[in-house]
């Protein structure tokens, strides 16, 4: 049976980790902070997942200065009370040791800041798996393309065709086909919320649970 992907880049937020109460609580703790009016569960949710500067300037329509100011108190508050409120997706593990048997490289491409993206990590033990994890700079000026091309680099790809992104949101998705490779929408997380959403772009798989990303990433003809 020819292997499917020599590399895997996984997102974190909404893909293999439900990071939801940590960046929630840090999102009102800054919100408060700043004086700033409260905002629906249902806005604090699309928090979740994207660049904190872009979410803040969408809720309260900002831009300049202040989105910076914002982003260093939710990073500061983040990384020293709620970085590690977060739970692995059930069955995920399973995902990382199926693909290290079928000598499929996992990597990781996120935008949490890169040094949150180690400790997080490293703490739910996905660093036993692959040392290729990268995350965000604090300027919010790489772009997800960017994160999973660095991820893919590292991973010593030639051929972008012969990876795959799996990710929750539009960001990898793009990101995804902006570099030319391939992508994989889960819809257990934040972004997508089912198939259509993710059909919306180019894809080669849906998962609606960890597990099922197992017969996605290996075995099967292309």
């Amino acid at each position: 049976m020819e292997q499917r992907f020599k590399v895997v880049v996984f997102d974190v937020d909404g893909t293999l980790l439900d990071t939801s109460e940590g960046v929630i609580a840090s999102v009102k703790y800054t919100i408060k902070k700043h004086g700033l009016k409260e905002l629906s569960d249902e806005t604090l949710s699309t928090f979740i997942g994207p660049p904190i500067q872009d979410s803040f300037a969408r809720a309260y329509n900002l831009e300049g200065a202040i989105l910076q100011e914002m982003a260093t108190t939710f990073r500061n508050r983040y990384k020293d009370v709620d970085l590690l409120k977060a739970k692995p997706y059930k069955g995920i593990y399973d995902v990382f040791d199926e693909l290290v048997k079928a000598g499929i490289k996992p990597a990781i491409a996120t935008y949490k800041r890169q040094d949150y993206a180690l400790t997080i990590m490293q703490h739910f033990g996905f660093d036993k798996y692959t040392d290729i994890i990268y995350g965000a700079d604090h300027e919010n000026k790489l772009k997800k393309r960017d994160i999973i091309e660095k991820a893919l680099k590292d991973s010593g790809a030639t051929d972008y065709m012969d990876a795959v992104m799996v990710g929750d949101s539009d960001n990898d998705a793009i990101g995804a086909e902006a570099i030319g490779t391939q992508f994989i929408g889960v819809t257990y997380g934040y972004g997508f919320k089912n198939n259509e959403d993710v059909n919306k772009f180019t894809n080669v798989g849906i998962a609606d649970t960890a597990k099922e990303l197992i017969p996605l990433l290996i075995g099967g003809n292309r």
